[in-house]
């Protein structure tokens, strides 16, 4: 009777070590993919995909990002008025909402002033945290401004 035991003993533990097991590696190897997408309005500045700033940039698209990364895009800005400019740039109307709680847009032109004429290469950087939570899918708007 207590081999019996023994032998159900041993193999409850050794199915509880691989369901333990299964449900880990599941946990580590899960990752959830969010596609980016959201439009460029520029004010007193214009945008563009190429250095020559011959193709206007109106939109973003960063492809596929997953949790826990950074993705950068760089675009051109042009100062196409007769002052010098200061550069700044806002996200607004994420959607969906809580968006915004999970993902950051910076870019390493904040405060930067742009003689008149002059372009310059700005990288965009967006952050994902960790934890996306039931995030799958998001977009939002990206407005850079050349303010006198």
């Amino acid at each position: 009777m207590n081999q019996k035991y023994t032998k159900l003993t041993v193999a409850a533990i050794a199915i509880a070590g691989i369901l333990i097991t299964i449900t880990a590696v599941a946990a580590l190897s899960a990752s959830r993919t969010l596609p980016l997408n959201g439009t460029i309005t520029t004010v007193n500045v214009e945008a563009y995909t190429d250095s020559a700033c011959t193709t206007p940039c109106t939109a973003l698209n960063v492809g596929t990002v997953s949790p826990g990364s950074t993705v950068t895009q760089t675009i051109y800005i042009k100062n196409t008025g007769n002052v010098q400019v200061t550069l700044t740039m806002a996200t607004s109307n994420w959607n969906p909402t809580t968006a915004s709680s999970y993902l950051t847009l910076s870019w390493n032109r904040q405060n930067t002033n742009l003689n008149a004429g002059a372009s310059v290469s700005a990288t965009l950087t967006l952050t994902v945290a960790s934890n996306t939570g039931s995030l799958t899918t998001f977009s939002c708007s990206v407005t850079i401004t050349g303010t006198q």
